[in-house]
């Protein structure tokens, strides 16, 4: 086998791949394309204009060679805060072709996390859109660990350095001597339990999500066009939208600004694409706007074959709208920064709401209890997964890595149970589980059944002490537009609650809210709202 290519045992089902000794993801990604003819596709759409193959591969190989005359060495990390554009691409591949460390970021953040990356990482260089100068800059004039580089990707009137460093590179690159359990790349973590934490992925990890989920599971070929409302930041976003068609040789749709349902629309009808990835917070925002336009505007969805969720889970009633409406299924699906994507998820050919589906082949998953033991199925408890796109290690966080990978298992910090037939079914994280009457509860459940209401669009539940110290669960609900928040609503929502949930499972206090606090997937952060509760208290 030639130095960074893959081959695939067929011996094992799936079939597995196999590397050879040199391996660097970015010529399989990239490169492998102009050999197999691909120069003049399209590889990335949006409406800053076409790329090509091509291009994209000069330009992955002007990056690189900037990034290595610029003195970075292999393994050094460069910190990415770049919008979603063809510039991330170029960055990200063209780093990890010459053997340095990308580390995207979320480009939502404030100053104070930024100084936090940019020492936890101890990066040498960070590239950044303009767009974030207001919060990257004080950052870097703060913080205690500074990069011998900070360059501007993007802008007007020559502030563009990004491109005035790549136009004086050469377009050949020769590929680091890399191999596939070596370090690729780093993100960090979305915080929807408190600091991020930097999850070091290898040149396996693209592989195998590409490989296993999104051409083996979705189905994902050269003919589709891929659509994220989840950012490239995130590893949601970073598979749906980078690895998946650069995978296929298929096509990937970019926009870069804030995803609402007016623009995903819009998206989608301008540029057609036949996979879209979204979370079940937008999912809910459209089905709001389609019923408020009603017929008088209806949305042409019909390039879309196959809706994708996660983030969250999907509650049941919004999978059902969502299917009487468009008259298409929304595959809802488990992930976490820590294996890039999914590893469990409802499938074209097998799909059951209000579950998160089937392990992905070539994952394993289960359920255990507090010994450690294997649950019986019906059993909620920890749910342990393995498989070929987990991390390595935390960044700088040796004990925290050995907490969360157990005897080769990740525990991802989620309750779960598997169900009479065998699927996985979402019971919340591991901290937000509630203990009621010592009956364990999960939120997810209180949530589903409230946005079950005709006013309710969004429902977040945590537990709340009462006069006795004993948790009980609160909840925070966005209405509809149009509703009315009012102490006869929440009497009604109480009723609503007890008429479908069990007796000690109903909400005691009912908080209308504007908006929940989120991560930029989608997640809901409830240890927010328990700190916006104490603050209030």
């Amino acid at each position: 086998m030639r130095d960074h290519e893959i081959s695939f045992d067929s011996s094992k089902t799936p079939a597995a791949p196999v590397f050879a000794p040199v391996f660097n993801a970015a010529v399989y990604f990239v490169d492998r394309h102009l050999d197999e003819g691909r120069a003049e596709k399209i590889a990335i759409r949006s409406i800053e204009g076409d790329v090509t193959y091509g291009e994209l591969a000069g330009n992955v190989n002007r990056c690189g060679n900037m990034l290595a005359n610029l003195g970075l060495a292999r393994g050094d990390r460069v910190v990415m805060v770049i919008k979603d554009s063809a510039e991330f691409f170029h960055v990200f591949w063209g780093a990890i072709k010459a053997g340095v460390i990308p580390v995207p970021i979320n480009t939502l953040w404030r100053a104070k996390d930024y100084r936090y990356v940019l020492e936890d990482s101890e990066c040498a260089a960070v590239i950044y859109s303009p767009e974030y100068a207001g919060e990257v800059e004080p950052a870097l004039a703060a913080a205690a660990h500074v990069p011998a580089h900070a360059i501007v990707a993007g802008g007007e009137g020559g502030g563009d350095t990004l491109a005035l460093g790549m136009a004086a590179e050469s377009a050949t690159l020769e590929a680091a001597a890399t191999a596939a359990d070596d370090p690729c790349f780093i993100m960090y973590s979305s915080g929807s339990t408190g600091s991020p934490k930097g999850v070091v992925h290898s040149h396996i990890a693209p592989v195998a999500v590409s490989h296993y989920y999104g051409a083996g599971t979705l189905g994902i070929t050269g003919n589709d066009v891929c659509f994220s409302a989840a950012k490239l930041f995130f590893a949601y976003g970073l598979g749906n939208a980078l690895c998946f068609p650069l995978w296929t040789g298929g096509q990937a749709v970019l926009f870069s600004g804030r995803p609402t349902a007016e623009t995903v629309f819009e998206t989608i009808e301008s540029f057609r694409p036949t996979v879209y990835f979204g979370v079940p917070t937008l999912y809910a925002a459209q089905l709001q706007a389609m019923e408020d336009a009603g017929e008088s505007s209806a949305h042409d969805l019909g390039s879309v074959r196959t809706y994708v969720s996660a983030g969250e889970a999907l509650p049941p009633r919004l999978f059902e709208t969502w299917k009487a409406k468009t008259g298409r299924t929304i595959l809802d699906s488990i992930g976490s920064t820590e294996f890039l994507n999914a590893f469990i998820s409802n499938r074209p050919d097998a799909v059951k709401p209000g579950t998160t589906g089937l392990p992905v082949p070539g994952y394993e998953a289960k359920i255990t209890g507090d010994g450690g033991a294997e649950a019986p199925r019906g059993e909620t408890g920890a749910l342990m997964v393995r498989g070929p796109s987990q991390f390595t290690h935390y960044w700088n966080k040796p004990e925290k890595t050995a907490e969360t990978i157990i005897g080769g298992w990740v525990n991802t910090g989620d309750t779960y149970y598997v169900d009479e037939d065998g699927y996985f079914v979402c019971c919340g994280r591991s901290d937000d589980m509630l203990k009621v009457g010592g009956i364990w509860c999960s939120p997810v459940e209180i949530e589903a059944r409230l946005v079950e209401h005709p006013a309710v669009l969004e429902a977040a539940v945590v537990g709340r002490p009462d006069g006795n110290d004993l948790i009980k669960p609160e909840a925070f609900v966005v209405l509809k537009d149009g509703g009315n928040p009012s102490n006869g609503l929440a009497d009604e929502l109480l009723k609503f609650c007890k008429s479908g949930l069990a007796p000690y499972k109903y909400p005691r206090w009912f908080n209308f809210v504007e908006e929940l606090p989120r991560t930029a997937t989608g997640k809901v952060q409830r240890f927010r709202l328990r700190e916006q509760r104490g603050a209030q208290s």
